[in-house]
């Protein structure tokens, strides 16, 4: 079942792909050939927090308290709900961006806190129990990064996104995977952190 094309949310992903020296990575390239521009650092914002308090403990300054309960029940009903069409309304009511036809899984589970920051593309597929998040709170800051998953793109069961991923159109996640990186369109990663399979280890992947 897919959701009607007058239905589609038209907001479109916010760009937020500026990157300065101090978000690299430090060893500077990908283990596969990459580079720091296929990396999510450079697009996660940075929030510090005051007092020798973890941030989580802060969140109530960030986010309001009925905000985030209403944000639970639609995620509740986002992994519960029998009908696809139920859960991509549950997600656009979250504020997540959802293209045509997108497929949600039975338990997959958006970012509580910045649903909003979530962009999926038509057609893309998340499957049953994974994880998209857009948030991550840290000992003396939180971090925040949108997440776009793209046009077709397709992830597997009880995969763990984090924030700031940009997954290309066409790509794979196999299943119980962690994607600590962006993932080039029309390749397919796996492992804990993902990496390319195959031949496309070697460079053969459509780039």
């Amino acid at each position: 079942m897919s959701d009607d094309a007058d239905d589609r949310d038209s907001k479109g992903p916010d760009d937020r792909d500026s990157k300065g020296p101090d978000d690299r990575d430090p060893k500077g390239s990908d283990d596969r050939g990459g580079d720091d521009s296929d990396r999510r650092h450079g697009r996660v914002e940075h929030h510090p927090t005051p007092g020798v308090m973890n941030s989580l403990r802060h969140w109530t300054d960030v986010k309001p308290v009925w905000r985030i309960a209403l944000n639970y029940v639609l995620v509740w009903i986002a992994r519960v709900a029998p009908s696809l069409r139920v859960r991509n309304w549950a997600l656009r009511r979250l504020g997540v961006t959802v293209g045509e036809g997108v497929s949600w899984g039975l338990e997959a589970t958006p970012d509580v806190f910045w649903p909003e920051l979530i962009t999926l593309g038509d057609h893309s597929v998340v499957g049953y129990d994974s994880v998209i998040l857009c948030h991550e709170f840290l000992q003396d800051e939180y971090r925040t990064g949108e997440v776009v998953v793209g046009e077709r793109a397709m992830i597997g069961a009880k995969a763990v996104i984090l924030p700031g991923v940009h997954i290309g159109e066409g790509a794979q996640v196999a299943a119980n995977s962690l994607v600590t990186r962006d993932v080039p369109p029309n390749t397919t990663v796996a492992g804990v952190p993902a990496r390319r399979m195959g031949r496309e280890e070697d460079g053969g992947g459509d780039e």
